[in-house]
């Protein structure tokens, strides 16, 4: 076996994959003395963890269960002219993760607060960050399941975990009192220990029906709010963007 095969053989070993996917084109550039051995190496090694990095960072993505991905860049801000873009490119660039700081987005369906939220957390998967999206009613089924099971502690410790969680559309569905007391016991149990973005299309003066008692929802918010920023959007859904809307009757 020549030199050549026993190192490829030794990268595949390796599983240095990218190394092995970059080295002919290498080896012709060393010939033809246009890169020295160590600017080689260099070049190797940079291929390789770039590769992983990626990797890593499509895999954490995945594993965060975003309902799509959406960046920053794909958000219309001429659309929701109300909004501060300024705020929102802070928000991505992570610096409230180290404050423990909460954001809420409340606002009508369809103004964009699912893709901003989900920006955000698409930007703390790719910096390799723990993070977790999940609606609020497949969250609350969750929790419900667990209080039925004695489980209440195990799921709040789950949810605990995660660096950046994201409780998407509280809201749309009730809770009763007792599924909702979870909910609150996860809340402060996260509260200045990690994260949580919130989007909801209720105003705060609402989720006393939302979770079935005003108590339990005020603690909610308390915990919420305290540190946190609150963006409120009240613009035209994008699901409309486009379309015109005819309001004479008979059409």
């Amino acid at each position: 076996m020549s030199t050549y095969n026993q190192l490829v053989n030794n990268l595949e070993t390796l599983k240095l994959n990218k190394m092995m996917d970059i080295l002919p084109s290498l080896i012709k550039q060393i010939n033809d003395n246009k890169l020295s051995i160590v600017d080689t190496l260099l070049t190797l090694t940079d291929a390789e963890i770039k590769f992983r990095d990626d990797r890593a960072r499509k895999i954490n993505i995945t594993l965060s269960s975003f309902p799509y991905v959406k960046t920053i860049k794909d958000f219309d801000f001429s659309y929701q002219p109300q909004i501060n873009k300024a705020q929102i490119e802070d928000l991505c660039s992570l610096r409230f993760l180290n404050t423990k700081t909460n954001v809420v987005f409340i606002g009508s369906p369809g103004v964009g607060k699912t893709h901003l939220a989900t920006s955000i957390g698409i930007e703390a998967a790719s910096q390799r960050l723990s993070t977790y999206f999940i609606n609020f009613s497949n969250l609350m089924m969750k929790i419900k399941k667990a209080v039925a099971e004695k489980r209440e502690g195990a799921i709040i410790k789950h949810y605990l975990k995660y660096s950046l969680l994201i409780i998407d559309e509280i809201g749309y569905l009730p809770s009763d009192k007792e599924t909702s007391y979870v909910f609150f016991q996860l809340i402060a149990a996260r509260y200045e220990k990690r994260s949580t973005i919130i989007t909801t299309n209720q105003p705060f003066s609402k989720w006393g029906e939302v979770f079935g008692d005003s108590v339990i929802a005020s603690a909610i918010i308390d915990r919420l709010v305290h540190h946190c920023e609150i963006i409120k959007i009240s613009g035209t859904s994008y699901r409309i963007k486009g379309k015109k809307v005819f309001e004479e009757d008979n059409i």
